[in-house]
């Protein structure tokens, strides 16, 4: 874990996000060094989402197609790995989902991680892994 800063890219669409994920996000990045790969998604991004079994909603019934959205989606970076994004590395992935939750429980947000969609810390009884979705529970 290293502190980041957000790229102009990451920015543009985090400011698409409800108010709490992007003070969430803030909180995170000061900790530990990610991208935004999605906030919002409109009908054809989320329709693609779905067809490539990203999702498993069609639009508009995704949190992400919301304004402002109520989901985003994270990649934590690691320094010494070229590319800095190890899709394959679970236990990174885990370890970050983890984090995420800790902060947003010490906040005060409520969120739904897609590495563990019902909140058990069981991994292994998900119908989709989603490990870079975070959204708000309402």
């Amino acid at each position: 874990m290293r502190p980041g800063k957000y790229s102009k890219s990451s920015r543009r669409k985090l400011a698409t996000c409800h108010e709490k994920l992007i003070i969430l996000c803030e909180a995170i990045i000061s900790a530990w060094d990610h991208t935004i790969l999605y906030g919002h998604r409109g009908e054809e991004e989320q329709e693609q989402a779905f067809n490539e079994g990203r999702s498993t909603l069609h639009y508009p019934e995704s949190k992400h197609n919301k304004i402002p959205s109520l989901a985003v989606d994270l990649a934590p970076y690691h320094a010494e790995e070229n590319p800095p994004i190890d899709w394959n590395n679970i236990e990174r992935w885990r370890a970050f989902g983890g984090f995420v939750m800790g902060v947003a429980y010490h906040m005060g947000i409520k969120i739904r991680w897609g590495g563990d969609w019902d909140g058990d810390w069981t991994f292994t009884d998900q119908r989709l892994i989603d490990l870079p979705h975070i959204e708000l529970i309402e």
